[in-house]
């Protein structure tokens, strides 16, 4: 019997004293969520959880915690322990937007978390109402600039927001800024003719377009959108591209071991590729890729910087 206890306890501490990435997972994984149900992020967040669960051997549960542009959800993944067990689902509202549109945000983003891997890129669309005459994005801003002040445009997130300011600063635009908690309601009072244009994701808008209801002058992308193909990019319509990109990718604590960061990016890089997931998220107008953890560092700092200087330059003040 001693001789047994002896081997339990050699065993026990041999397992213990294994790299925490050689035990991971061993338990479900929280992947937090900071929009609520059926909006882009949680629609992308759930095509992914899927293959990432079969490839980690345990259920990955999203968790939504919708609210305060992202900043809720983003504080709870910082606040929890840097084990693998919950990971954010973030997005640049919640790590670039709070950084900007704050005087005091709860949380660093380049401090706060590990960043993992790039999840993709998220489509957004100008949209129109047929009321106004403007067939392209160049008829929309000298249509604009000949009637200042008496268009309305609609911002539902953080992004929308800032690309909306740029377009106008750039263009020499006076428009009326209309806000809305979130792109579905901005679309409803784009369709009835309250709010004339606005810078969104696809979402609820697309099957207007397909009406005739709405029309859809350009996408900000690099590419075109599968889901919207004969509409043009920004830049194919003549336009400059914006600096800021809209995005997601995956976050954990700080001090979140290397091994388990490095285990998810490599999953996501199998996911990222796989031609059945691909195809769901571009439904969506989200173009899948990933990452290294070292890369995604790098690219976050870009960004932060990148929306710091365009608030600047566009006159936005935090709040």
């Amino acid at each position: 019997m001693i001789r047994l206890w002896s081997v339990v306890a050699a065993l026990v501490l041999a397992f213990s004293a294994l790299p925490a990435g050689a035990q991971y997972p061993s338990k479900p994984v929280r992947l937090v969520v900071p929009f609520p149900p059926a909006g882009a992020a949680d629609l992308t967040a759930r095509a992914i959880a899927q293959p990432l669960s079969q490839a980690l051997g345990q259920p990955v549960v999203v968790e939504n915690k919708p609210g305060a542009d992202g900043a809720i959800a983003a504080d709870l993944v910082a606040k929890a322990a840097p084990d693998g067990y919950t990971i954010f689902f973030g997005t640049n509202t919640a790590m670039c937007g709070v950084a900007v549109m704050r005087k005091a945000p709860p949380y660093n983003s380049v401090t706060d978390f590990t960043p993992v891997t790039l999840v993709g890129y998220f489509g957004f669309f100008l949209f129109s109402n047929p009321a106004v005459p403007a067939q392209t994005l160049r008829e929309l801003i000298d249509y604009a600039r000949a009637n200042p002040g008496k268009l309305n445009y609609a911002t539902g997130n953080s992004t929308s927001m800032l690309a909306s300011a740029r377009l106008k600063a750039d263009e020499k635009i006076d428009a009326v800024e209309i806000p809305y908690k979130g792109d579905a309601p901005a679309t409803a009072d784009l369709v009835a003719g309250r709010v004339q244009f606005m810078i969104a994701t696809p979402g609820t808008a697309v099957p207007f377009v397909k009406e005739g209801r709405l029309r859809a002058l350009v996408t900000l992308a690099q590419n075109r959108s599968p889901l919207l193909p004969d509409v043009p990019t920004n830049v194919e319509a003549g336009m400059p591209p914006l600096a800021i990109t809209p995005w997601a990718a995956l976050f954990g604590p700080a001090k979140l071991p290397r091994e388990i960061a490095d285990r998810l990016a490599r999953e996501m890089a199998v996911i990222a590729a796989k031609p059945e997931v691909r195809e769901q998220l571009e439904r969506h107008a989200f173009d899948a890729h990933a990452s290294t953890p070292e890369q995604m560092s790098a690219f976050l700092k870009e960004q932060v910087e990148v929306w710091q200087r365009t608030a600047r330059e566009v006159g936005l003040v935090p709040d």
